[in-house]
């Protein structure tokens, strides 16, 4: 198993040098799998499986999963002299990837408890499905696909990892291996305090949590958690996940990282506000409906350039027709937008939730028609008014819907935005429209740095797997799919 595991990745050694064990591994080693051991022992036994063969796996998984990580990097990170963050970033990409690996594992001793019919298959209790064929027939219809993935996705994703290691240039041979430096770079540590308080208060709100409920019992009816605690603790957790990130952050990459912020909780928020109140009104039974309800989903068939360029035009501060129609309709000036950085973020704002309304507009009109009208009969002749209906009514209905575009606009947001910004600002005023993905795809075009380019490359996927799973795990929980 230890060499299934660890052959891939020594295809990754740099080729000017080998692997070097340093001594101050071996407390991560050991931290790791001792962790793996306890995992084993406490959940082998949960799925009826032998608790010392538990132990052993996750005792070896434990041990071998920071090899994955220190393995392709030689243990540069371990060096003497090296910079702290280095050492400490290591360390923690390290822990991640062997606490990926663990759960993987788990993962697969669930799937063997079923198999031998220790463990029930909940999955089909609820809706789920199985093969009568077993695994190798839906496998072998699934390789034609699993193969284009893994030569088109997950071979360049791998060849990313190791540029991220290098100092890669069009114009020189050589690839010199820098460890994390390319990471280390856009980095500058500082201990925030308005990160560290929210932090506290993000422990202190799930302590609270984890007692009240520990001291639920059968006889108290519902819960003893108030309903908004469990809200304000994630509210508090991501603006202590947020003020933890720039605070660990460069100064210039902080700039970068807090104009994604903005523009893409602008895009999503308003683009999904928008959408849903236009929705709403295209709804309602008007003649005509069809024809203009294709207007309203037209814009989405333009590309993210396109849309930079028509707004570019629209905004352009001599010839553009919204400075004429604010001189004409108002006593007052349209500001330049491409020396205003507040101006420019919300005119890139506009232009993307212009090209996502269109989207989002459909879906909702969709939702909208699966809500029962009888319910909203109902609750008109018991005297709700309109916000109500919306309220208690429309809303949840809508939620997974909701759920869904939230996911798919800030996937849009964070990576098909470039398109916009490179056409309408290229990424200023200084800077003010630069975000992550105009970032690297900068240094990796304009600057000619491709190991760069591929570190921040990194550094906003490892951001978008963060705001997905948050997303899932706070928002995900209150969709209703009832019937």
């Amino acid at each position: 198993m230890t060499s299934l595991l660890v052959v891939p990745v020594l295809a990754q050694l740099p080729e000017d040098g080998g692997f070097a064990v340093h001594a101050s591994m071996l407390p991560m080693h050991a931290t790791t799998a001792a962790v793996g051991l306890l995992v084993g022992l406490v959940v082998w036994p949960r799925l009826r499986l032998d608790r010392r063969a538990g132990g052993v796996i996750g005792a070896v998984v434990g041990s071998v999963g920071p090899l994955l990580v220190t393995v392709p990097l030689r243990g540069c990170t371990f060096e003497p002299g090296r910079d702290p963050v280095e050492l400490w970033l290591g360390i923690g990409i390290a822990v991640a990837t062997t606490a990926a690996l663990l759960a993987a594992v788990v993962w697969l001793a669930r799937m063997a408890a079923v198999q031998q019919g220790r463990l029930r298959d909940t999955s089909l209790e609820q809706g789920g499905g199985a093969f009568r064929t077993g695994p190798a027939v839906p496998l072998l219809l699934l390789a034609p696909t699993l193969a284009v993935l893994v030569v088109f996705l997950y071979w360049p994703a791998v060849e990313t990892v190791r540029l991220s290691t290098r100092i890669v240039r069009l114009s020189a041979p050589n690839q010199p291996f820098v460890c994390l430096g390319n990471f280390t770079r856009l980095m500058e540590p500082s201990a925030d305090p308005v990160a560290i308080v929210l932090s506290v208060a993000w422990v202190v709100a799930t302590a609270v949590v984890v007692v009240r409920r520990r001291r639920t019992t059968v006889h108290v009816m519902g819960d003893a958690v108030p309903w908004w605690l469990p809200r304000v603790r994630g509210l508090i957790g991501g603006a202590a996940l947020i003020t933890l990130t720039i605070a660990v952050l460069g100064d210039a990459y902080q700039r970068v990282f807090t104009t994604t912020l903005i523009l893409s909780a602008g895009t999503v928020l308003i683009g999904l506000a928008l959408g849903l109140g236009i929705a709403w009104l295209a709804f309602q039974p008007l003649r005509g409906q069809g024809l203009y309800r294709t207007f309203l989903i037209w814009p989405y068939a333009i590309s993210p350039p396109i849309a930079g360029v028509l707004f570019y035009v629209i905004f352009d501060p001599i010839a553009g027709i919204a400075g004429h129609l604010v001189e004409a309709l108002t006593p007052f000036e349209l500001p330049n937008y491409r020396t205003d950085p507040t101006l420019a973020r919300s005119v890139v704002i506009l232009a993307s939730v212009w090209k996502t309304l269109g989207f989002n507009i459909l879906f909702y009109l969709a939702g909208l028609q699966t809500v029962p009208n009888d319910i909203i009969e109902a609750s008109r002749i018991d005297g709700a008014n309109g916000w109500q209906r919306m309220r208690f009514i429309i809303l949840p209905a809508l939620s997974p819907i909701t759920f869904f575009l939230v996911v798919t606009n800030l996937t849009y947001a964070f990576f098909e935005i470039f398109g916009t910004i490179d056409y309408l600002t290229a990424g200023g005023p200084v800077g003010a429209t630069t975000d992550m993905m105009f970032s690297l795809v900068r240094a990796g075009r304009v600057n000619g740095s491709f190991g760069e380019g591929a570190a921040q490359s990194l550094i906003l996927l490892a951001m978008v797997l963060v705001v997905t799973a948050w997303q899932f795990r706070s928002t995900g929980r209150r969709v209703s799919y009832g019937a």
